[in-house]
Parts: structure tokens; sequence; C-alpha cells
């Protein structure tokens, strides 16, 4: 695109991360490093394997280095990603091939590295299954850093910001997006991406704009043109006129007048105008989450992901390790209840070191992980489960199995979870006799045999990341289908009213945990398709609560009613937007 065009042009993409930001564009291009082949003399070969062994090493302390940075600033979950990096690093085949490749034609180590890495990367971009494919991006992303690093090339641009920018760019990796110059990035465009991806769970994290799917605008702009990203509505403003620049002006005023009133509002309960409680509880992975949770005032602990303990070693954490971290968010939150998830450990999230646990799959998510996992390796299962029932007694502590996909897994589960009981009385360790047992609603099969699941368990927690893309068949970080992706699918709201239905029929209560349930766009429907009460992370806590303060339990049942008679996804998201804009006041 000519610099010169000052024509206003609005391109529209995926919102990711809500925003509004002014600014100069900075175009990051990735490319390939250029890397120089020469002949390694014979009486230097064995530095030049040195030198490769210093590369990996390096390579391995600046990941291991982003990874925590990610976990601290983020959180666990997204500094897990960076376990497959640091498995990349220790891959035999990979770290083997070069070394052999270098022994065979006596070519720089660069050279071997590049071509050998090159080869798997191709492999893994030409196998159908898209999470093997996904894989592809990781290992490209490593070998770049081992290649940089040989040749003693600075990192990426976008660690070093030349002054506040938005940043466009094709797609930004799961290193470069941790690397990100956080005093600089005004926004993040992408022309692929998710709303899952990392960098935007990166943008969210900085409180900035971020927009993807927007094909090929890197092509379109150059650096230095000036653009408005509007996070909300997912659409990128080039040079904007005048009159578009006053208009945002006063929008991004009312955000922050709102974001003021959504603070005000968290210290007030969250009750409907006709005057229902409605119940906003937290989702946390680690311990420490727990002071974010008791400051934005939730009424507990839906949704406690345990493999977090998990992820960062090589090694399980003993029983008593366990019962540490489990007791001591007990203890924090009592006398409010505390629901603790047992491991869901697999798909995407595997330990360090230890490959042997989980048999490569074609396609993980729906294979070997969580219960299924849990109830192959009892030992492990056992620990856990003793853990959290010597927890019980120091605070309202519930349990919940994820990943059930019957009445028989459920059932040898319960018969693990009897043996532990009968071990503690044995041992004449005290714990809550009548701890509650509850399981994740989370694949379809379990939400068909609900009112069968009902007679053995306490509450449901419906997951509905898992959940939609099960039911739809479509992979949400997946950019290619990223927009199939409808939360207002009919199927998902047939199913989450039949899982409503069949446990309120049996007397449980039912709880979302999933990202709709962060979403006050769509907690009114969730409320009103009869759902008990909502967990989400800590942050979204004021969002929610503010829509619940400002809508009746009448309104909300009459929009789900209406919900429910329409075909259209897109018609119903609709309705359901308008009932939120209609409620939340931002002038």
């Amino acid at each position: 695109m000519d610099s010169g065009v000052k024509n206003e042009i609005t391109v529209a993409g995926i919102a990711a991360s809500q925003g509004i930001a002014y600014g100069q564009i900075f175009v990051y291009l990735q490319s390939d490093v250029e890397v120089p082949g020469y002949q390694v003399e014979p009486e230097k070969r064995i530095d030049e394997v040195a030198r490769f062994d210093r590369a990996l090493v390096v390579t391995r302390q600046q990941i291991s280095k982003i990874k925590n940075e990610v976990e601290k600033n983020i959180g666990p979950e997204e500094a897990g990603i960076f376990d497959a990096h640091l498995m990349v690093l220790e891959d035999e085949a990979l770290i083997g091939e070069t070394i052999r490749e270098f022994e065979a034609t006596g070519s720089n180590i660069e050279t071997c590295f590049h071509k050998i890495s090159s080869r798997y990367v191709q492999a893994f971009s030409e196998i159908d299954d898209e999470y093997l494919r996904e894989r592809a991006g990781d290992l490209r992303d490593v070998a770049q850093r081992v290649l940089q690093n040989l040749l003693g090339q600075a990192e990426n641009a976008l660690s070093r910001l030349a002054d506040q920018r938005i940043v466009v760019a094709g797609e930004i990796t799961p290193s470069e997006s941790a690397t990100l110059d956080r005093s600089a990035a005004l926004a993040l465009v992408m022309d692929s991406g998710s709303k899952t991806s990392h960098a935007v769970i990166v943008a969210r994290s900085m409180k900035i704009p971020a927009v993807v799917g927007m094909r090929n605008l890197t092509q379109r702009v150059t650096n230095g043109d000036w653009a408005i990203v509007d996070g909300y509505d997912g659409v990128v403003i080039l040079n904007p006129s005048e009159s578009t620049l006053f208009r945002y002006g006063q929008i991004q005023e009312r955000k922050k007048s709102f974001e003021a009133r959504l603070l005000e509002s968290n210290r007030q309960p969250a009750v409907t105008l006709d005057g229902h409680r409605v119940t906003l509880m937290a989702n946390i992975e680690k311990a420490e989450e727990v002071v974010k949770a008791k400051a934005f005032a939730a009424d507990g602990i839906g949704l406690y992901r345990t493999e977090f303990l998990f992820l960062n070693s090589a090694r399980f954490p003993t029983e008593q390790e366990q019962f540490v971290a489990y007791k001591s968010v007990a203890e924090a939150m009592a006398p409010l209840p505390v629901i603790i998830r047992t491991l869901d450990l697999g798909g995407d999230k595997l330990m360090a070191g230890r490959s042997d646990l989980f048999p490569k799959e074609t396609n993980p998510f729906m294979g070997f992980r969580a219960i299924r996992f849990c109830l192959e390796n009892q030992d492990i299962f056992k620990e856990q489960l003793r853990a959290i029932l010597m927890a019980s007694v120091h605070g309202k502590v519930k349990l919940m199995y994820p990943m059930i996909s019957g009445s028989e897994e459920l059932a040898r589960a319960n018969v693990i979870l009897a043996e532990c009981r009968a071990d503690l009385r044995a041992r004449g360790v005290p714990f809550d006799e009548a701890l509650e047992i509850g399981i994740m609603i989370e694949i379809p099969s379990a939400a068909t045999t609900a009112d069968l699941l009902a007679k053995d368990c306490s509450f449901f927690s419906i997951g509905t990341n898992d959940l939609i893309q099960y039911l739809l068949a479509i992979d949400r970080v997946n950019d290619r289908i990223a927009h199939l992706y409808e939360p207002t699918h009919p199927a998902v709201l047939r199913t989450l009213r039949h899982v409503v239905d069949e446990a309120h029929r049996c007397n449980l209560p039912v709880s979302v945990c999933g990202e709709m349930a962060g979403d006050p766009v769509y907690a009114p429907l969730l409320l009103g398709l009869g759902v008990d009460s909502l967990s989400l992370s800590p942050a979204w806590l004021p969002s929610v609560k503010y829509i619940v303060r400002n809508m009746t339990m009448a309104d909300a049942r009459a929009l789900a009613a209406e919900a429910m008679t329409l075909t259209s996804p897109k018609e119903i998201y609709a309705r359901c937007d308008a009932f939120f804009r209609s409620r939340v006041h931002m002038e």
C-alpha cells in the first residue's frame, strides 16, 4: 500500500483482546536465518561439536527464562507451551542426526542443523493431523533460535521496539510474543492466529488490544502508517479521518469510565435487579492465585487445575507435596468452597521429560488423557486422591473428575476413591466423610447420558471449551476454522439445556467453568438456561458481576427462551450482544 494514500480504509478481522489503540504501524516480517556454508577442517571438528553443544545450552537457558517470565507475568498454563520447546532441544533424533550429518559431510554445524531441522519441520507440516502440524511451528521456532545463537545474532526486533507502535505481523511465535517489548507495543494485529493463540494471551495479559485473522494486512501497510485498532469489534482502521479519531477518542474515554464502574460494582454482591443471588467463582491453576480470587471477591474456587503442579517437573509431586498445596488453598478460601479437579494431563499438557507416559498419538486431545490416564496409572491417581481427601478437613473442599465419558468410567473412579478412603481410615488420617464428588461435562457422551451420571455424583461442571469443539468438530486453536467455533450454535445451547434439565431433575447443581462463563455477553444466556453458578478467571469477575447487577433473571430467562427458537449462531450471538449492550451504560 502506498503510504501517501490517505483514504480511510476499514479492514475486518477477529476481535481477540479488548481495547482501542491509535498509533503508527511497525510491520514485523519474520525471515529465516541466512545460514552460511563452509567446510570445517578435521582438526577443528571437536570444537565445532562443542560449539553446537554450547548453542543448545544457551537456547535452553533462553527458553527457560522466557518460560519463567511467562509463568510469573501471565500464568503456568500459558508457560506450559514452552515445555514442548525444551523437549525439542532434547530430541535425540534431531540432535543425533545433526551430528551424524556433520560427521559424514564435514559441513559447518549450522548447515547440518538447518538441513535436518528443516526436514523435520517439512515432515510435520505435511501431516494431516492439525495438532501435529502445529508442532512444526514449535520446531521451527526453536530451530531459528538455535541458529541465531550459533551465528551470534541478536534476538528479534519485537524485544526492542524503537518507539510505541502497533505491531502488524503475519504470525508471532510463542517465544517472540514472550519477548515482546511491553513498554512500546500499543496493539497486536496478525494475518493469521486465533483467539487462543499464545500471542493473544500475552496481549490480554498486557491489557492491549489484539485483532487476528487479518489475512494479508502485512502486504497492505508499511512502517509508519497510522491506524486505529479496535479490539472490541475486531477492526483495523487505516489512515483514520479526523471525525473517526474524534469518535474513537470518545469511545475510549467511555471505556475508561466504564472500567472504573466495573471495579466499583465488584465491591457489591452479585444480585440481579429482581433479587436473585448469582454465585460467581474463580478458576485457578496454582495456590498463589487465591490472592487474585479473593481480591476480586470470588464466591469460592470453582476449578482448581491441579495438573500445573506436575508440568514443571520430570517427577510427580509426592502425596505430601500435593496435600500442602491443596490445604493452602482450602484454608485460604475457607469457609468458601474449593473444587479441586483431578489430573488432566495429556493432550497439550505433557510432563517435561516423561514422554514414556504419553505415547505419540495422531489425535491426542481425544486420546490418552485426564481420567483415562488416571485410571491406567492408579498409583499416581491414588496419591492425588488421598492428598485431596486429607486437605478436605481444612476447608470446604469438593472433588471433581475431568473428561468423564460415561457411567462406567465414573464408577471405576469412585471405586478407587473408596479404596483411598478405606486406606486413610485404616491409618487414622482424618478426612471429610461427606466430601462431595462432581464431574466435568465436556464430552458429548457425558452430556447425552447426564441422567445416568447424575446418580453417582453430587454436581456437574460444564467445560464449554472442550464440549464445543467436540460437538462441532472444530479445533478452537486452528486459525483456518476459528470462525466456525461458535458457542451460540443451536447444538451447543440444546446440549447445555439438556444437561441442566437432567441435573436439576436429580437435584444436582450445575456450574459452567469454560470460557463462556467469563464472557459477560454469554453469562446472561447461561444463567437464563438455568446454570446455577459460573466459574471464571478472576480478572473477568468484575465484568460478569456488573452485567448480573444490571439485569433481571426474568429477562435472562426470556433471552434464553428466544435463543432456543433461533437457528443461526450469529443471530443468537447478536441477541446476546444486544442484551449486554442495552444494560451496560458506557456514556
